[in-house]
């Protein structure tokens, strides 16, 4: 958080908060009003300053000013925007993933991971640079008809055996693919996506 924003937040501590302006859209843009932010220091001291409270709303601090953000899904987007030249994760914060602590595909196949920054979705432009990093249960490399099947599987929500199975490899790190419905992905990761 900006030191400037610490100062604000003391000097007037009870400044109400603002809903129904700010949005996370799937693809990790800012919205307020259903606009697309386009200025990059906005959009970057956003990010510097997107946070949680303990009930699982996310907001902007803006100033003493929290401006809570309704997420069309999950409160970190995930993708890998400097591939080729990079395959590093980041959010759209623009942090570094370091640590994939457990992944899952939903039942819309969208990829989620959990990281150090908490749960999030694969940006949908970004998956094709991952697909490298499913793996079979021996951390090998799947042929494309076999990862179209237990991708499918996924989706489906039907991982019957260990053979469906998909993993996520990521440095020295690999961690076994769940799978979830995507309206239970708020209630299972304690986040609210329209704070009231």
């Amino acid at each position: 958080m900006d030191e400037i924003v610490r100062q604000a937040m003391a000097k007037w501590p009870n400044v109400p908060a603002v809903h129904g302006w700010l949005a996370l859209d799937r693809r990790g843009n800012w919205l307020i009003k259903g606009e697309t932010i386009s200025n990059a220091q906005i959009n970057e001291f956003i990010a510097r300053n997107y946070t949680h409270d303990e009930a699982g709303r996310w907001f902007f601090q803006n100033g003493p000013q929290r401006v809570f953000v309704e997420l069309a899904y999950t409160p970190m987007v995930y993708g890998v925007p400097d591939y080729p030249q990079s395959n590093a994760i980041l959010t759209h914060t623009r942090k570094s993933v370091q640590t994939v602590h457990a992944a899952w595909i939903d039942d819309e196949g969208t990829l989620l991971l959990e990281t150090e920054h908490g749960v999030g979705h694969v940006h949908d432009q970004d998956l094709e640079w991952l697909l490298p990093s499913f793996v079979g249960a021996d951390g090998g490399p799947l042929d494309e008809d076999s990862l179209e099947a237990r991708l499918d599987g996924y989706a489906a929500g039907a991982v019957e055996s260990e053979d469906g199975a998909l993993w996520f490899q990521q440095a020295a790190t690999r961690v076994k693919i769940g799978v979830i419905r995507a309206r239970d992905v708020p209630a299972h990761f304690g986040f609210v996506n329209k704070p009231e």
